[in-house]
């Protein structure tokens, strides 16, 4: 396993997205307007509510964000999609994060739940991940996680299920 902190700030965060993180052709967060979290919190490989690692992180929302112009003029909402998009983002981090190699893919997600919104008017996301399976042979590296997000502390979405993986090619 390599040896990289269990907390990372914006800095570290915009470092994997430029590929100086884990090293080039390893996991890579995407550049911001589509970085979807301002730092983590706390990330392990044994943690989390099966034992096979868990990520924190968190997203500081304002009205200056740019989806809310967009989605929808008049009505502004954060899609729903970058949230599951930022999920999908932290999993392959905390593959990227226990030093296996390869870029970073979804692949699916068995079950999502949408049961709030996020309006201009809220303060920050919080992203909660926990990891049923961590799977790396020699043909295939994979992340199986189930995930919530939290805005200002009132659970908005739920998936279970998701998948991530990372490739080599």
């Amino acid at each position: 396993m390599a040896q990289y902190p269990s907390s990372f700030t914006k800095d570290d965060l915009l470092k994997c997205a430029r590929g100086e993180l884990f090293g080039p052709g390893n996991a890579q967060l995407p550049a911001p307007p589509m970085l979807m979290m301002d730092r983590i919190t706390d990330i392990s490989a044994d943690g989390g509510a099966h034992g096979k690692g868990h990520v924190l992180a968190e997203f500081d929302i304002t009205p200056d964000l740019w989806f809310f112009d967009c989605h929808f003029p008049g009505n502004p909402i954060m899609p729903g999609c970058l949230g599951l998009d930022g999920l999908w983002q932290l999993t392959g981090f905390n593959l990227g994060w226990r030093g296996w190699q390869g870029r970073g893919y979804a692949l699916g997600v068995g079950e999502v739940k949408l049961t709030g919104m996020v309006r201009p008017n809220r303060k920050m996301l919080t992203y909660k991940i926990d990891f049923t399976k961590a799977i790396q042979t020699r043909r295939l590296t994979m992340g199986v996680a189930d995930g919530i997000v939290e805005a200002d502390g009132e659970v908005i979405y739920q998936v279970k299920d998701m998948k991530v993986a990372l490739s080599e090619s």
